[in-house]
């Protein structure tokens, strides 16, 4: 699967050139109407099974509010390990909503986990983005063909199913409908333990991929917020918006068993191997969760924090009834992000794999630095982002943020390679994909949203604050490590230009470089071709 369709609902130069085939065709195809969806709601307070009574355990007695608790999980092995070892553990239900549940080793892998814990008796949730899901009809067919199993799609595409450019030729005429999505990512079990942060259920995610892995951040959440995460995938579970998988996929005349036995042979055999297991500890010392849950304890960092998602219909509802939009809406994650923000009084530490803060976003950044408030912003470079479309709309604003004084820094896909310390990438190259940022030591945010004008406009997110100096400790951390082995600094040089600092080892003097590194004139030459052409609304 090419890296480059990985991480966003952006379009793609592939996305263009299909739209510009499709449109000789000329194709349109319709939602199918009066679906049935039977609402269902959270199975609520889980304090009676396992994981309840062992959060309820651990959690701290003396506290003036109810404190959720929090580990973070920023390497790959250690949060799939977290998911599937939740999953198997579940005793009442599992709601899973992720924009990307790819048809692979890593994906195949978790369904199969889903399905085992249905045949127990655990009612399972499962709701996906339907941009990319093409080809995968039979496998999520096959699963909601089992006994206490839903799946549903977010916008789906009608027609052409089975390959990506077909979906978007037949339903070219309805482009500012399927190219809006759902980027949440949630995975909840027994409504008193979740996963939740920027991973998709994808190679890519977990260092299962030979050409491209990304970093990124998750947390492990117990306790009352987690509540307001269910009640908030409740909400796009019962919206208009999504389709069961039974009324876009027919079964073509095949029985639930049949249906259960082609997914038993989708997800059975070397085609879907168990993954790497975690080592003893991982960045932050702490072991694979399995081995608290089998002791009875809980290593969690317990704290106050709020839970936000944008409405489905902020997406796809008509424009006059869409709500106010993101940046105004209090629920929303766009505007709780940027009210922490602007509060800043010390410090932001922020990562985003696409950054394209437009008119908003620079208003925000001008209005702490206004402040004194100091600016570490962490994102991709040109070698190492997957979407380099992107890249022409963040190059825009390279200059002026570095103006007002952002300490700017790009991921080195080389110096990620060579660091090691968040994985073993051998021959892999190295992305970030975390969204993230530390407030004044205090404040973390962690969630789907990037800082660019897609999740304001036309994704939906989900985000998470935490309120506790521990955690933004640890995060503060993690983003160091990023910065000091595995990053560029930017500046700018003497006439005004870009210049990139790989700091040297020991004693020896930076390196200068001056034009985009680890890139080569071909690369750089088509942005200059294609920067015209771009409408940055849309990246």
């Amino acid at each position: 699967m090419p890296a480059d369709r990985i991480g966003r609902a952006g379009p793609t130069l592939v996305l263009w050139l299909t739209l510009g085939f499709a449109l000789l065709l000329g194709g349109c195809a319709g939602l199918p109407t009066e679906v049935a969806r039977r609402s269902s709601v959270t199975i609520p307070n889980g304090a009676d099974t396992t994981l309840g009574r062992l959060v309820a355990a651990t959690a701290p007695r003396s506290a003036d509010e109810p404190l959720s608790g929090f580990r973070l999980l920023p390497m790959a092995q250690f949060s799939l390990h977290a998911r599937i070892e939740l999953i198997r553990r579940a005793e009442r239900s599992i709601d899973v909503q992720y924009y990307l549940v790819q048809n692979d080793e890593t994906g195949r892998y978790l369904l199969r986990h889903l399905r085992d814990a249905a045949k127990r008796g655990v009612r399972v949730r499962l709701l996906v983005d339907d941009l990319y899901t093409a080809g995968a009809d039979p496998l999520f067919r096959g699963l909601a063909a089992y006994p206490n199993v839903e799946v549903r799609m977010f916008n789906p595409f009608p027609a052409g199913r089975e390959h990506f450019g077909t979906r978007w030729t037949a339903s070219l005429l309805d482009f500012n409908r399927v190219h809006r999505r759902m980027h949440n990512k949630l995975c909840v079990v027994d409504d008193t333990m979740a996963v939740m942060g920027g991973r998709n259920i994808v190679n890519e995610y977990f260092l299962r991929d030979g050409g491209s892995n990304f970093i990124d951040i998750d947390t492990l959440v117990a306790g009352p917020v987690v509540h307001k995460l269910s009640s908030l995938f409740d909400i796009y579970w019962n919206s208009p918006y999504v389709y069961p998988i039974e009324s876009l996929v027919s079964a073509d005349g095949a029985s639930p068993q049949a249906l259960r036995s082609r997914f038993d042979e989708l997800t059975s055999g070397p085609g879907t191997p168990e993954p790497e297991q975690p080592s003893a500890t991982d960045l932050l010392g702490h072991h694979p969760l399995a081995a608290d849950l089998d002791a009875g304890q809980l290593q969690l960092a317990w704290a106050r924090a709020e839970a936000y998602a944008d409405a489905p219909a902020k997406a796809l509802a008509p424009e006059e009834s869409r709500g106010a939009p993101a940046d105004v809406s209090p629920d929303s994650v766009q505007f709780n992000l940027q009210r922490h923000l602007r509060g800043a009084r010390t410090e932001i530490m922020q990562t985003t794999p696409y950054l394209i803060p437009g008119r908003g976003g620079m208003e925000t950044i001008r209005h702490v630095r206004g402040n004194g408030v100091g600016y570490i912003m962490v994102t991709n470079s040109l070698a190492a982002t997957d979407e380099s479309l992107v890249h022409i709309g963040y190059r825009r604003y390279r200059a002026e943020m570095l103006r007002l004084g952002v300490a700017l820094y790009e991921l080195s896909p080389k110096r990620v390679e060579q660091s090691r310390r968040f994985g073993m990438y051998e021959t892999s190259s190295g992305r970030l994909h975390g969204k993230s940022a530390v407030i004044d030591g205090r404040t973390v945010f962690i969630g789907s949203m990037n800082f660019d004008p897609r999740s304001v406009l036309h994704n939906t997110e989900i985000g998470l604050f935490i309120f506790s100096p521990q955690i933004a400790q640890q995060l503060n951390s993690l983003i160091g490590f990023i910065r000091l082995d595995g990053a560029y600094q930017l500046q700018l040089g003497p006439r005004g230009g870009i210049e990139w600092v790989s700091p040297a080892a020991g004693d020896g003097a930076d390196t200068i470089l001056h034009t985009e590194p680890e890139t080569n004139f071909w690369a750089r030459w088509r942005l200059e071709l294609l920067a015209p052409l771009v409408p940055e609304s849309l990246l």
